[in-house]
């Protein structure tokens, strides 16, 4: 059986992830870490915010925070709001699939902003395999159990509250993001591999192209990663940004593979 806790935070001091996420960043924070701080007192703001891991880490007084999985960010919109989970969590292979097949009832019945639509998401992404958070063409979530030897839940979000405070969550296309002209904005687009489907939608080539030509518009400062393939060191050289490379964590492979993965961070008005 599972200890299920709540979490006590101060305010604005830095506090993990609630959620595990593929391509998670919380190994880049101490690289990003002396990029943000001569800017700490301006809005952050990440379009492709995923687990949040760089913005828990600053603890920003403001935050606009966006993702195109839209039940991410209704997650994100009830921790907001204090959060109280009151379903059955377990590490239980049963169970999960029971959740599973509710929380996909939920979608089917116009119910995925819901309070129980986003306590399911919690509890499917802490026990699904690897965090992944995976859609099939119909979208439903499709992830299988994660077979892990614990799990410890959280049941209270309440006190991530004023933490969030100053925060805006917002679901949509990365172009739709509101910037203004001295935002830091860090971009972590999902990487330029072969795999980019966490949503319904697949991440294209294309959008890998017009992320990189929208942030290098942005008059403010800028910071993206990604995988270092060719292309993305071209890209980016092409547009300008200043480039970084950086041996990064391999967590996430279908073969075994934990070999460092070759990741590029890419400046601009720094």
């Amino acid at each position: 059986m599972s200890l299920q806790t709540t979490v006590s935070l101060p305010m604005c001091v830095p506090v993990s992830p609630p959620l595990k996420w593929a391509g998670g960043k919380r190994w880049l924070v101490p690289q990003l870490a002396p990029l943000w701080k001569p800017f700490a007192k301006r809005r952050l703001v990440e379009p492709f915010c995923g687990a949040m891991a760089a913005t828990l880490s600053f603890a920003p007084q403001k935050a606009l925070l966006n993702d195109g999985n839209a039940h991410l960010i209704h997650f994100y919109h009830w921790v907001k709001k204090g959060l109280q989970i009151t379903l059955w969590m377990e590490n239980d292979e049963e169970l999960y699939y029971v959740h599973r097949k509710r929380f996909n009832e939920l979608l089917q019945t116009g119910q995925a902003e819901s309070a129980e639509a986003a306590a399911l998401f919690y509890y499917l992404n802490r026990t699904g395999f690897n965090g992944l958070c995976r859609f099939n063409s119909s979208g439903e979530f499709n992830v299988p159990f994660g077979k892990y030897n614990h799990i410890t839940y959280v049941r209270d979000f309440s006190p991530y509250q004023r933490l969030f405070g100053g925060w805006e969550f917002m679901s949509g296309d990365f172009e739709a993001v509101p910037l203004e002209s001295d935002d830091f904005v860090y971009a972590d687009p999902p990487f330029d591999v072969q795999f980019t489907q966490y949503a319904k939608e697949a991440f294209t080539w294309d959008d890998q192209v017009r992320t990189a030509e929208r942030l290098a518009r942005h008059k403010g400062p800028v910071v993206l990663s990604n995988q270092a393939t060719e292309r993305i060191v071209a890209l980016y050289e092409k547009l300008g940004f200043k480039l970084r490379f950086l041996d990064a964590p391999r967590r996430i492979s279908c073969t075994g593979d934990r070999t460092p993965a070759r990741e590029v961070l890419a400046m601009r008005n720094l």
